[in-house]
């Protein structure tokens, strides 16, 4: 499992730029790192640093492959923000809630994809990352199901700060 983590990630990294806007003729993504569960990239088009890892396997059925990942635009100003690909589409009024340790944090959802409020959530967020060994992410699917993602937080807080130190480098 340990050498397929690092291949699985690429796979994951590769969809994640094309929807927010690389094109083709985009350099190649920088790998940072794999760090446990979690990798580290650069993509000096953007330019933007993550930390990305996909949901822990299971049998419950999946539209798509969900991953979580922490992104900083510099040029943007925006550091550390949480996004979630949920594994299946959202109901019309989801109501999503991720489970960090003992801590837990309500976000803003739409189509398959969640979020953290605003920045005083992705601030408190992270820092629960930092300090817990898994999280989970809940909500319901557009049929009414609940269903849960879950991830492993190995190596997170290493690849957070892997892509921030990445994207200080620019």
């Amino acid at each position: 499992m340990r050498l397929f983590v690092p291949l699985a990630l690429l796979l994951i990294a590769a969809p994640l730029a094309a929807r927010d806007g690389a094109t083709r003729d985009s350099p190649t993504r920088d790998s940072l790192g794999v760090f446990g569960q979690w990798g580290a990239f650069r993509d000096p088009a953007t330019p933007r640093c993550y930390a990305i890892a996909e949901a822990q396997p299971t049998t419950n059925r999946r539209d798509v492959q969900p991953f979580a990942s922490i992104g900083s635009w510099p040029a943007r100003g925006i550091r550390n923000q949480l996004n979630l690909r949920l594994s299946r589409r959202l109901a019309a009024t989801p109501r999503v809630r991720l489970a960090v340790g003992g801590e837990r944090f309500d976000l803003i959802a739409g189509g398959g994809d969640a979020w953290a409020p605003d920045a005083r959530a992705d601030a408190a967020i992270v820092a629960a990352l930092r300090a817990a060994s898994s999280m989970s992410v809940s909500a319901t699917d557009a049929a009414g199901n609940r269903f849960t993602d879950r991830y492993s937080l190995d190596g997170a807080a290493t690849a957070i700060d892997a892509a921030a130190v990445g994207c200080a480098r620019r």
